[in-house]
This record gives structure tokens, C-alpha cells and sequence, in this order.
């Protein structure tokens, strides 16, 4: 065949095949103001770590703090019963109920503060009520308060060392009193135990003071813990009955760590009639502000804020501010005492009222992790946005420049029918695309160079060698691989 008569078939061939192309396809594309499947799947996993953030802030919240509380004191009129009640005055102005009861001392405090069935969620214990390694572990102190100095007054020839009481008849306070377990041991110390030769009488305050005075016992063990002021005052100046100047109170106070040796200075009772006449050694557990870990926070800083105000101000044994004090001794430290020890109220609380403030604590403690996750998401959720539809565009292009590589090789007859279907297939998945109204811009644009990728193929030069047979084969063959390969992206679309 002549070069004249091969161009003469070829154009024929060419000119068949664009008669047998099939019409294109109309423009059924549809524009919405808002995608919302691109909305969900952009915005949606933000709200969903939001929802997981709120989730363990709620988890963690603490609920609102009750309006009443427990505090298990000592008997009435000791020093313990009247802090407790100048602790209730306080409490009231916050429009807590402070409910006071009357126990026996430290012992029976610690007894019930230990039983989760009592009612009681704080109260006043001296240090040394514990046995080493027996701390309960649901129990936490908001700091030691006060010195509970140990009075020991008795009758007879001065002494200054326990174990001179030997054989005497001491009252040692009741049952369930820190008097009782500090005194028994301190005594054992001393080698005088229970059921020896030297009577343990259970007697405490005023029972304990009138029997010393009426000669029915030797010495009496006094302690702030169980007695009251008023008659630790009084026996100090009867007649006859003498105030033990402990000789070993340094020892005493480094043998156990709750102990602290405190000396009154002569005079201090009276200047007038110089009462003491000489300064008098004592030793002294601290009383700390024992509660159930359970305490909410609030009603902790409440609690530490009222023992500030009680027990700050200088007096005989303590100078102004000693206490309270994050003092650490059988209980540990609580977390929330520690930190209103170091920073003091929060500025809530320093500004607002108690119950308002604890309101807005509350609130606050919801909000932040929601902003901190809303806001930087709020400000990716317009790219994120973006960058999903323009993917749906852009995905095309990447199948156009596929084409455009295969036509630079000079494809023949069967192989341009087949890349125009493949085009025809482009732009019939692009047609059935779903775009919002911001983007047709983009998808007109898209349209431009899918025909123009079309008109570029249609005008290539086409390689010599195929039959109109099997080009026909080849045709159908891409046509129905285009179309196929087409439905199955725009599905994925």
C-alpha cells in the first residue's frame, strides 16, 4: 500500500471512530451551599476527643461540697471542746454546719474518725495515739494546731523524774483519752506499767484535780486533751500541791519524735507573786486536725482557714503564727492542706463568696478542657474543610496526567479510543460529583482541562499498524475498563 493511500485509510479510520464515539455526557453535578458529609468528617473528630475530654473532667470533678460537717472534740469545757466551738462560729459564716461532739480525748477521736460507720469526718488528735507502721491509710492530717502540754501535779517532796512516782497512786486519765496513752507511755518508759505495784487510777479534769486535792490520789496527768484550763490553773496555785518540772524533757523529746520540750518561764502565771518561781521544763505531743481523705477540698481550706484564725496568736507556750503548721508526724500531710499551706485560698475563693466560688470552681473545671480542645480545633475545622473537597478535584488530575503521558508515546488507533474513554469515564464520574456552591469554580476549571486533555489526545499523531478489527476489540475493551474503573471512584467519592 501506497504512503498516500496508508494516510488516506488512517484518516478514514479516524474519522470513523469519532462517528462511533459516544455522545458527552450532561452536566448533572450537584451544588450545595454545604457539604455536609466533608462538615461531619472534618468537625466530627473533634467533637469527639471534646467529648472525651469532658468525659474525664466530669469523671474527675469534685461534686459540690456538703453544707455540714462532723468534728469529734473531747469533753466539754477542754481545750479541745472550746476550739471546736469557736471552729463552728467560723464555719457558720460560710454557711457550714459545724455539728461538735463530745468524746472522751484523742483515743476515742482517732477510734471514731477510724470507723467509716461513726459519722465523724474530722477531729482532734494528739500526736504519740498511734502505733508505728498502724497509720490508717484513710486518714490525713491538715496540719498540727497547738501544743497540748503534759501537766503532772502532785503532793509530797518535789521530784522531776516519772520514775520518782513509783509506788504512788496516779491519776492517769480516762479510758479513751490522750492523757491515758500518752501517760501509760511515757510510764513504761519509767518501767511503771499496768498491774504493777503503782495504781493506775482512770480518773481525768475535774474528777482527777478534786481527788489530788482531797488526798485520794499522789499525782494527776493533765493535758489540754481531757481537761480544762480552769483547773489545771487552779492546782497550780493550791497549797500543798506542786507542778513537776520534768528534768529529762530534752530526752524525752528526742526519744519520741511527737514529743517537743517546751519551758515556761518563771513568772508566767503570775508576775506579781512570781508563779513559777522558776522555770519549769515540759513536754508536749502536738494536736494535729485529723480528717477522712474523702474531706472535699473546700471544706479542707475551710477548715484550715478557721484553724489560722483560733490558733495563730501567740500565748504562754507558742509564739504568733507557730501554728498551724504542715507539721508531719504519725499521719501524713493531706494534698489540699499542703497546698493552702503554700499558696493560701485560690483567687476564687479569695474574691467570691465560699459557695459561690465553689460553684464557679466546678464550671471552670468543665470549661477548660472543652476550650482547650474546641478552640485550636474551631480554627482547623475551615482548612480541614477545604482540603477534603478540593481532594475530591484534585484526585482527578492525577488520572489526567496519566493520560497525557501515555499520548507522548504516540499511541495507535485502538490505544487513543481507548485513553478517550478513559477521559469520557474521568468526566462522567466529575459530572456526577456532589460540590458546594464555594468550589464550582474549581470544578469548572476541572471540566477546562478534561476537554482540554481531550482535544490534546484527539489531534495527536496516531501510530500505523492496527486493523479496524482490532482496534474495534481494543475499544470495547478500555471502554468497559473505563467505565468499570470510573463507577468504582466515584462510589469511593
Amino acid at each position: 500500500m501506497t504512503q498516500p493511500e496508508a494516510d488516506t485509510e488512517s484518516a478514514q479510520s479516524d474519522a470513523k471512530s469519532k462517528s462511533r464515539r459516544r455522545p458527552q455526557p450532561k452536566i448533572v453535578a450537584r451544588f450545595v451551599a454545604i457539604s455536609w458529609r466533608d462538615f461531619a468528617m472534618t468537625f466530627g473528630p473533634i467533637v469527639l476527643v471534646a467529648i472525651v475530654a469532658l468525659y474525664f473532667a466530669v469523671r474527675l470533678i469534685q461534686p459540690a461540697p456538703p453544707n455540714s460537717l462532723t468534728i469529734a472534740a473531747g469533753p466539754k469545757g477542754s481545750s479541745f471542746w472550746n476550739s471546736a466551738q469557736k471552729y463552728r462560729k467560723i464555719l457558720a459564716r460560710n454557711r457550714v454546719t459545724l455539728n461538735v461532739i463530745e468524746t472522751q480525748g484523742s483515743f476515742d477521736n482517732l477510734t471514731r474518725l477510724s470507723d467509716p460507720k461513726s459519722g465523724v469526718d474530722v477531729g482532734f488528735v494528739q500526736g504519740g495515739m498511734t502505733k508505728p507502721g498502724a497509720t490508717p491509710d484513710n486518714l490525713e492530717s491538715l496540719g498540727s494546731v497547738a501544743y497540748v502540754p503534759l501537766a503532772v501535779f502532785y503532793r509530797g517532796a518535789p521530784v522531776s523524774r516519772l520514775s520518782e512516782l513509783k509506788g504512788r497512786r496516779l491519776a492517769i486519765g480516762a479510758e479513751g483519752s490522750g492523757t491515758r496513752a500518752l501517760a501509760l507511755t511515757l510510764l513504761k518508759a519509767n518501767h511503771i506499767e499496768p498491774g504493777g505495784d503503782t495504781p493506775l487510777l482512770p480518773l481525768a479534769g475535774d474528777a482527777a484535780a478534786k481527788a489530788l486535792e482531797d488526798g485520794q490520789v499522789d499525782a494527776v496527768f493533765l493535758t489540754g486533751d481531757s481537761a480544762q484550763p480552769p483547773t489545771m490553773a487552779k492546782l497550780v496555785r493550791t497549797p500543798g500541791i506542786r507542778f513537776m518540772d520534768f528534768a529529762q524533757a530534752d530526752a524525752y523529746a528526742r526519744r519520741f519524735p511527737y514529743l517537743t520540750e517546751i519551758e515556761l518561764p518563771m513568772g508566767a502565771f503570775d508576775l506579781a507573786t512570781n508563779l513559777p518561781p522558776r522555770p519549769v521544763h515540759m513536754i508536749a505531743p502536738t494536736a494535729e486536725l485529723i480528717a477522712r481523705d474523702s474531706l472535699h477540698p473546700a471544706l479542707s481550706d475551710l477548715l484550715v482557714e478557721a484553724a489560722r484564725e483560733v490558733h495563730s496568736r501567740a500565748n504562754l507556750l507558742q509564739r504568733a503564727n507557730e501554728f498551724p503548721a504542715p507539721l508531719a508526724h504519725e499521719f501524713r500531710i493531706s494534698d489540699n492542706a499542703e497546698r493552702y499551706y503554700k499558696s493560701g485560698k485560690s483567687f476564687l475563693y479569695r474574691t467570691l463568696p465560699f459557695w459561690l466560688a465553689s460553684l464557679a470552681d466546678r464550671v471552670l473545671v468543665v470549661l477548660v478542657p472543652l476550650i482547650v480542645v474546641l478552640i485550636p480545633g474551631l480554627r482547623l475545622v475551615p482548612g480541614l474543610y477545604r482540603w477534603r473537597v478540593k481532594s475530591r478535584i484534585y484526585r482527578w488530575y492525577g488520572a489526567l496526567i496519566a493520560i497525557e503521558r501515555e499520548t507522548i508515546s504516540g499511541p495507535d488507533t485502538a490505544q487513543r479510543d481507548a485513553l478517550l474513554d478513559r477521559i469520557d469515564g474521568i468526566e462522567s464520574a466529575v459530572n456526577r460529583m456532589k460540590m458546594p456552591l464555594a468550589f464550582a469554580d474549581q470544578f469548572y476549571v476541572l471540566r477546562e482541562h478534561i476537554g482540554f486533555v481531550r482535544e490534546r489526545l484527539a489531534n495527536a499523531a496516531v501510530a500505523p499498524g492496527d486493523t479496524d478489527a482490532d482496534a474495534t476489540r481494543r475499544r470495547a475493551a478500555a471502554s468497559a475498563q473505563a467505565s468499570s474503573r470510573a463507577d468504582t471512584e466515584q462510589g469511593s467519592t
